[in-house]
């Protein structure tokens, strides 16, 4: 490991029963993982459906369908896959909460502690009574000067949640309590404890230089699969007004679960940090979801997820994007009169997806969790990879010049994965990458200033989990 890095087991959290309107089940319970050192048990352990890849920078797929080594070049495994539809057909998601945004802060201790909601803006009487009748434990078991707390607002100012915890200490007395209203009336309490001695949970610390500009020392430390993950994701939260901060001695610090055979390696909280003061300068977190791919939100709750979904390349320029282009016409032959001909109509059609240059070879990433739904020749988009993704989205990656070679139909892909390369294949006037994003089958225009998908929001029924991320993943908050 890179002398540089400080690694060491991280508090894990816990899940108590509530008090209040009803239960809360907490993020999945994370288990250790091991890496390198566990392929040759991968390999012989039939019982387990994970693809063993002895290639390291393949890490990063499952084997989902019996026959997901095999290969596929023709269309006949969807023919919808390759239908284009309508864009006007797509009704964008609105129920998504724009104007969402987080306040987070370390209240000074007084006699009135059960007045917190109203003391940090939440003006709702219910709520306050609610708080009121139900922390007196809680404060009770209070340390340090004041109470570290993170609160959500939705739109009009509306109360979302609040996650407060019993102090600016992190150890295994630490615990978050995490209020949010409740669907069917009321509201929701959820405690949570952690815990010395996690076996799930790591913090990581790399110089913020390493991870801007040497991946190959990041890749001595994470899975392959997160370097690029990571290096996006810094790139995307680095403040702009301290440029120089990778010239001082800032680090990125990380909670990292590793994973194991049946799930997936994740960063669960990053931070640009100076290890001197503490001072935090940007952070981002990972929240987990059912029914569509996961995303990353910063510690204000802004969504960082628009990105990573338009960056398969981490060389990239954009060459064209979505609407009409030149189709391509006959020429005339050399005997040909040459001048006194009526100018011709020049034809065009739809060019639908983002093409990005970048010299053969490039490598291509996966923009989010998913699984292959095609891999093979087809057509003007020549060699193509189309990867499936909850929600009913799908990518489009074509053109390549290969893929990577323990990729299959049906296997399982985690964000990050290097699948591809970039080529000139099918239709194609020069080396570059061609992209698409796609719900319900109908192109998406993931640039477009008004294209709002559910992936790149905040959720109601998600705020809750942010704030008690930001508490108990991140960095201690203290009283400013």
């Amino acid at each position: 490991m890179n002398k540089n890095v400080t690694r060491h087991s991280f508090l894990s959290k816990g899940v108590l029963i509530l008090t209040g309107w009803a239960f809360l089940a907490l993020t999945p319970g994370l288990s250790s993982f091991a890496l390198a050192q566990n392929k040759q048990t991968q390999k012989t352990t039939p019982a387990r459906n994970k693809v063993v890849v002895q290639n390291p920078k393949s890490i990063g797929f499952k084997d989902s369908s019996a026959g997901g080594s095999k290969r596929t070049n023709s269309m006949s495994l969807n023919p919808e896959l390759f239908q284009r539809k309508n864009p006007n057909e797509l009704a964008l998601d609105s129920a998504s909460n724009l104007d969402y945004r987080v306040i987070q802060g370390c209240l000074r201790r007084n006699f009135n502690e059960d007045n917190l909601p109203s003391s940090i803006g939440i003006d709702n009487p219910q709520f306050s009574d609610f708080f009121k009748s139900q922390t007196k434990a809680f404060f009770d078991r209070m340390r340090g000067d004041c109470i570290p707390y993170a609160a959500a607002f939705g739109s009009r100012n509306r109360f979302d949640s609040l996650s407060i915890m019993n102090g600016p200490i992190q150890d295994a007395k630490t615990e978050v309590w995490t209020f949010t209203p409740s669907a069917v009336g009321g509201f929701l309490i959820q405690q949570d404890y952690l815990k010395s001695e996690s076996k799930n949970l790591t913090e990581i610390r790399i110089p913020l230089k390493d991870v801007l500009y040497d991946p190959r020392k990041v890749g001595d430390i994470l899975p392959v699969e997160l370097v690029w993950e990571l290096n996006s994701l810094i790139k995307q939260i680095y403040p702009e007004e301290n440029t120089s901060l990778e010239n001082t001695n800032s680090v990125v610090r990380l909670i990292v679960d590793f994973g194991d055979r049946e799930r997936w390696a994740q960063i669960w909280a990053a931070e640009i940090l100076d290890p001197s003061n503490k001072e935090v300068y940007a952070s981002a977190f990972w929240l987990e979801r059912s029914d569509i791919p996961g995303g990353f939100f910063t510690g204000s709750g802004e969504s960082l997820e628009r990105s990573f979904w338009t960056n398969p390349l981490s060389y990239r320029r954009i060459s064209r994007g979505v609407g009409m282009v030149r189709a391509s016409a006959k020429r005339s032959k050399a005997s040909a009169p040459v001048a006194q001909a009526a100018p011709t109509k020049q034809r065009y059609r739809a060019h639908m997806g983002i093409d990005y240059s970048a010299p053969i070879g490039t490598p291509i990433f996966s923009v989010a969790n998913g699984r292959v739904a095609h891999i093979g020749y087809s057509g003007a988009f020549g060699n193509l990879i189309v990867l499936e993704h909850p929600g009913n989205y799908h990518t489009y990656y074509a053109h390549l010049s290969n893929y990577n070679v323990e990729l299959g139909l049906g296997n399982e892909v985690r964000r990050g994965l290097e699948i591809g390369y970039v080529g000139s294949t099918g239709r194609s006037t020069g080396p570059h990458l061609h992209f698409e994003l796609r719900k319900n089958g109908i192109y998406v225009d993931p640039y477009g200033s008004k294209t709002q998908l559910d992936l790149w929001s905040m959720r109601d029924n998600e705020s809750g989990q942010l704030t008690r991320e930001i508490l108990l993943l991140g960095s201690p908050i203290r009283n400013n």
